[in-house]
């Protein structure tokens, strides 16, 4: 039996076209005048956050860089020395947010600030390309969501293995698989298994310390516009730069920085880029206030009853990758589905995706991964995240977008920022 395909938007999703649909910026590349771009010009951008993830995004396919911002000035002198010709130098975000000359803000900070920063960058009139995860809440996510389409922007989240490269461990890309699925020959529902044998056990690493003596802040680090919104801590080496990710502060461990890669193209591939899961389950060690540490197990459950589960301890170490009640796909695209290559080629494609993002901006389409199934996708993340700090299986409503009768769960969705900062 095939799966029930389903269009019909959330009705979020809906009400945030809505709200965009009586108001459009027009970018600055498709108007006459001072400062016009053809269509086949080269777009500018600016990074915010220039560590190691925005200082490894200064070429692109099609734009170039103009402007960079950084709260550390050591930051933005590696940055400057990578690029040959002058460019803008900031310490605050909204100021590049108002640079006229500026086409695309590439947002590459910790979490805590993607969606204040997307917002304000939308609000700017600028089109935004956002490193994952989307945001580090949900509600930050609807946010994002209802600024993007109420300005008109086109938004770009970065990861990409719905559309292109080898996805982890499995020997294809994701295309194959979404043919395979689409066709109904494995039957529904399905379960997905995340383990160890595609590389998902990086995240017992990403996990932060208790106690972290006080430091004194270096004189390159603005720390206070670093945690902006975040609460106080005293600074600690350990909790900045590259080891945010180890604190619930900024980030969400393993689980909110490489989650999303595992998690998007699954979503995608089921075809459930307009819903969520109404069944988080978690097996974990209890959680430290402030430090994020290791789990065991996530399932989300889908409505229809897909699964998709993630394995950190890689317990199921024979585990199909994906299964049906038909049959099954395992690492390296083995099957014990007979002449599955040969049937797979008999298969329409699925719908065409832009993959530059670059194309996206020019066109004003929809980029592959957009704040619409990004927002998705991010929230698969952010209720594992939930799940996990709070030790407990949670019910969520994907229309409503709140937990079930839990009103713990549900003060994690927007979580309270430090003054003056709001969205």
């Amino acid at each position: 039996m095939s799966k029930n395909q389903t269009t019909n938007r959330r009705k979020f999703l809906k009400s945030a076209l809505m709200v965009g649909a009586g108001f459009t910026i027009i970018p600055r590349h498709a108007l006459g005048g001072n400062g016009f771009l053809a269509p086949s010009d080269t777009l500018t951008k600016a990074i915010i956050g220039v560590g190691g993830m925005g200082r490894g995004h200064i070429p692109y396919e099609g734009t170039k860089v103009v402007a960079i911002c950084d709260v550390d000035t050591e930051h933005l002198a590696l940055a400057r020395n990578m690029i040959d010709y002058k460019v803008k130098e900031f310490s605050d975000f909204r100021e590049v947010c108002q640079l006229p000359e500026v086409d695309i803000v590439h947002i590459a900070t910790p979490p805590h600030w993607h969606g204040i920063m997307a917002v304000e960058a939308a609000k700017a009139g600028k089109d935004i390309w956002c490193e994952k995860p989307m945001t580090r809440t949900i509600g930050e996510g609807k946010k994002v969501v209802e600024a993007v389409n109420a300005h008109g922007r086109m938004f770009r989240l970065n990861t990409w293995f719905r559309f292109k490269d080898n996805f982890y461990g499995l020997g294809t890309d994701v295309k194959p698989l979404k043919k395979v699925i689409d066709s109904g020959i494995l039957g529904w529902p399905l379960k997905v298994t995340v383990s160890g044998i595609t590389g998902y056990n990086w995240k017992f690493f990403w996990s932060g310390q208790h106690n972290l003596p006080t430091e004194q802040v270096p004189s390159n680090l603005d720390y206070d516009m670093w945690l902006g919104p975040a609460p106080y801590r005293p600074y600690n080496h350990l909790r900045v730069h590259s080891n945010f990710r180890g604190y619930w502060d900024y980030d969400g461990g393993g689980l909110g920085d490489m989650g999303q890669h595992y998690l998007d193209p699954v979503q995608y591939m089921l075809g459930k880029d307009d819903t969520s899961p109404v069944k988080i389950e978690v097996d974990a060690p209890q959680q430290h206030y402030d430090a994020v540490g290791s789990w065991r197990r996530i399932t989300y459950t889908y409505a229809d009853g897909c699964q998709i589960i993630l394995d950190g301890e890689n317990r199921d170490k024979d585990a199909a990758y994906i299964e049906g009640p038909n049959g099954k796909i395992y690492q390296g695209f083995r099957s014990d589905i007979p002449n599955l290559q040969s049937f797979i080629k008999t298969l329409p494609e699925p719908e065409p995706q832009i993959g530059i993002f670059s194309e996206s901006v020019k066109t004003r389409k929809k980029f592959a991964l957009n704040e619409m199934n990004g927002f998705r996708s991010a929230t698969l993340v952010n209720l594992g995240i939930i799940a996990v700090r709070l030790g407990r299986t949670l019910r969520f409503d994907p229309e409503k977008l709140e937990f079930i009768d839990d009103e713990g769960a549900n003060r994690l969705i927007n979580q309270p920022m430090r003054a003056p900062w709001t969205i």
